[in-house]
């Protein structure tokens, strides 16, 4: 399961873009926590602690322990702004995770065994389709990815999300169809060659096909 963490973060009582100015000058990040039937909470976070954690990865598939002014938040990452120019964080957006939650997340998809694959050795291609999967699930039971298992796996073949083991009480939320996550497709110098023979093939079977009197 995907791990936790805690962050430090103080409540702000200031609004609006001066307010939010004054703060990144401090080194801090402006947020809010909002949801579970609450009023929202505007806070500011480390600066440094937001920018590792956004570009860790999965900065927004792990709960996260809040700790405003020494009041513990328990909420998940819902959403964050770059600057445009030059990408440092400049707000991010918590949930507050309720008993009973059930939420809606991004999982990052990740290969196994590519060396185990047939049609990988043969100079076949991993064409990856979804590189994440949106997961429903209980706050205490997001995986950390998903994996996807390669061996045996031939030229041609498809991977959907019906091969793929998920914890009991986590379901993808596109449910109404297996949709495709990865294919392994031939080399373009295979594909090229296939094309350019396959207008003699047809030719040769029509020149060979007993004609109608």
């Amino acid at each position: 399961m995907a791990t936790t963490y805690e962050l430090k973060a103080q409540a702000r009582s200031g609004v609006g873009k001066g307010a939010a100015r004054a703060l990144r000058r401090q080194g801090l990040v402006p947020a809010v926590i909002y949801g579970d039937k609450k009023d929202p909470l505007p806070i500011a976070i480390n600066y440094n602690d937001a920018n590792r954690r956004i570009y860790a990865g999965g900065f927004l598939s792990h709960i996260v322990t809040l700790d405003v002014d020494g009041e513990k938040h328990r909420v998940i990452p819902r959403d964050y702004q770059l600057d445009p120019v030059k990408d440092f964080p400049i707000h991010v957006d918590f949930l507050r995770v309720g008993a009973g939650t059930r939420l809606h997340v991004e999982v990052h998809v990740h290969f196994l065994n590519e060396e185990a694959a047939p049609g990988l050795k043969r100079g076949g291609v991993l064409n990856i389709v979804r590189h994440t999967v949106e997961l429903s699930c209980p706050p205490d039971l997001i995986p950390e990815e998903i994996v996807v298992d390669l061996t045996r796996r031939e030229i041609g073949d498809s991977i959907h999300i019906s091969h793929v083991s998920l914890p009991e009480g986590v379901t993808p939320v596109v449910h109404e169809r297996d949709f495709t996550i990865a294919t392994i497709v031939a080399p373009s110098g295979l594909r090229s060659e296939e094309a350019e023979a396959a207008p003699a093939v047809e030719a040769e079977a029509a020149a060979e096909a007993p004609k109608k009197e």
